[in-house]
């Protein structure tokens, strides 16, 4: 059984620092809108194991409609295709291995303090 073009992953891991929105060019010539963050994902029993994840969410994603909720710091679970980015480091000159995630959905896990109390002002009723 193959499983070519089964690539799905879920990982959570800490923002690095808020998203950062571009506009690029298509193939077709059409423009569109990506958002790039980054996060840090941390082994529980070994953090000198932890790696980064480059995210790439574009502009019709179901994830982009939590965008503005993306602060630096904040606890998220991405889903989405990841690719292999092999880069070689400033310090050394040393090959590593780096992951690309196309993000498909993302979950709040958990948001900045002062991004909670926006959004309870933000609903709250007046009397």
């Amino acid at each position: 059984m193959s499983s070519a073009g089964l690539n799905q992953w879920i990982v959570s891991g800490n923002l690095a620092a808020d998203a950062t929105v571009k506009t690029v060019t298509l193939k077709d010539g059409r423009e569109a809108k990506v958002a790039e963050a980054t996060i840090y994902v941390r082994k529980s029993r070994n953090r000198e194991e932890s790696f980064t994840v480059s995210l790439s969410i574009w502009e019709k994603s179901t994830a982009w409609r939590v965008l503005p909720y993306l602060k630096k710091g904040s606890l998220i679970i991405c889903t989405g295709a990841v690719e292999p980015n092999p880069f070689i480091s400033s310090n050394g000159n040393v090959p590593r291995a780096g992951l690309q995630m196309t993000v498909i959905d993302i979950h709040l896990d958990q948001v900045k303090e002062e991004e909670m109390e926006d959004a309870e002002e933000a609903v709250a009723v007046p009397a």
